[in-house]
């Protein structure tokens, strides 16, 4: 009798985890917490969730904020009128089963505000111990350090704090089945139906098959940018972040690697620079701007991306093998605009980077930091 009711007393210190996940009519969104994991909890699918309370695209919660989970039929509420019985007065072979389903509730709440125990390799997100640090995480989860600190919006040199939850960046699946439309995939997974299509080489208005398998691309633009753009993951992603714009330079590097040719004037002119590196490297922004050329040159640089920054300066990035923005689009510095190729009058992998001032070339080395 004594254990039922120090179990109860125990147990009155969490009054709001009387409703199981499967059970519950309304969600108070803790720290880590996302919709998709909401909605798996409650059985309920993400997209009936987001309609219930209007959510719109990227579909982010908020800690604290009250959520509505759609049910068919509300769990039944005692009557206010009816005073509850003191456990204390229940017999013993009542009360301790009843406290023992309650502690069982409890525990389950607990551990799915905690977030599912998953493996490293397979967590999409985790939350930072003592003593850990952005490399060690991203051994244990086998994604390259770069990945998790633009998913995340880390800035070097990429110091990360207890108890910080990062976005692990994977490339996910979807079988498609019956009933299965572009717009409830999108919902589902809180990725645009655009860049969902765009990672699977299909025309956004093309419609969806039963047993068809897509790709699920990760959003990996840092959540302060406000954009939802992205492409899929590829190994070739790893690499060394471009040099950081300094007070003195206008412009920081699109990428990091060797420079083929560099800017010439004169009869042997070349009007940019040729950096090269693995085809798939990501291409960024050299500084923030809009976007007014995005789509394929013929004459020589191939797939193209020109930014106009204001001021009569702009930048051009060409022999991109994808281009990952649309004409019209405000990108800011070092926002992936497309991925290294070899498109165009390429030699190889390379990236070819232009500077203009009033549409005229410029050497763009004296517009960008010295490499270290």
């Amino acid at each position: 009798m004594r254990r039922a009711v120090v179990l109860a007393a125990a147990l009155a210190a969490f009054p709001s985890l009387a409703a199981s996940p499967e059970s519950e009519t309304t969600h108070v969104v803790v720290s880590g917490e996302t919709l998709n994991g909401i909605a798996n909890r409650a059985g309920v699918s993400a997209s009936a969730i987001s309609k219930a309370n209007g959510l719109r695209e990227p579909y982010v919660v908020r800690v604290g904020q009250k959520l509505a989970i759609p049910r068919a039929a509300a769990p039944a509420r005692p009557s206010a009128a009816k005073p509850a019985r003191p456990i204390a007065a229940k017999p013993a072979d009542e009360a301790l089963p009843a406290a023992a389903q309650a502690a069982r509730t409890a525990s389950r709440v607990i551990a799915a505000r905690s977030g599912p125990t998953r493996s490293p390799e397979t967590a999409t997100e985790h939350l930072v111990q003592p003593g850990e640090t952005l490399g060690g995480i991203a051994a244990r989860a086998k994604v390259p350090r770069i990945l998790i600190a633009e998913a995340n919006g880390l800035q070097p040199p990429y110091a990360v704090r207890t108890g910080q939850t990062l976005r692990i960046p994977r490339t996910r699946r979807h079988a498609v089945k019956a009933g299965d439309t572009s717009f409830s995939i999108s919902m589902d997974y809180g990725v645009p139906w655009e860049q969902i299509a765009l990672a699977n080489n299909l025309e956004p208005a093309a419609a969806v098959k039963v047993g068809q398998t897509l790709l699920i691309p990760t959003l990996l633009n840092p959540p302060a940018s406000g954009s939802t753009r992205s492409s899929p993951v590829t190994a070739s992603d790893d690499v060394p972040a471009p040099a950081a714009r300094t007070a003195s330079a206008r412009f920081a590097w699109p990428l990091t690697g060797p420079v083929r040719r560099g800017y010439a004037s004169g009869s042997n002119f070349h009007d940019g620079l040729d950096i090269t590196a693995p085809a798939g490297t990501m291409v960024r922004a050299a500084g923030a701007g809009t976007v007014v050329f995005a789509g394929e040159e013929k004459g020589q640089f191939g797939n193209l991306v020109v930014i106009d920054h204001g001021n009569g300066w702009h930048t051009a990035y060409g022999f991109l093998s994808r281009v990952t923005v649309k004409e019209g689009a405000s990108v800011t510095a070092g926002e992936r605009v497309g991925l290294v190729g070899t498109t165009g009058l390429a030699k190889g992998s390379e990236l070819h980077f232009e500077v203009r001032r009033d549409g005229k070339p410029v050497d763009p080395r004296g517009e960008l930091p010295k490499v270290p």
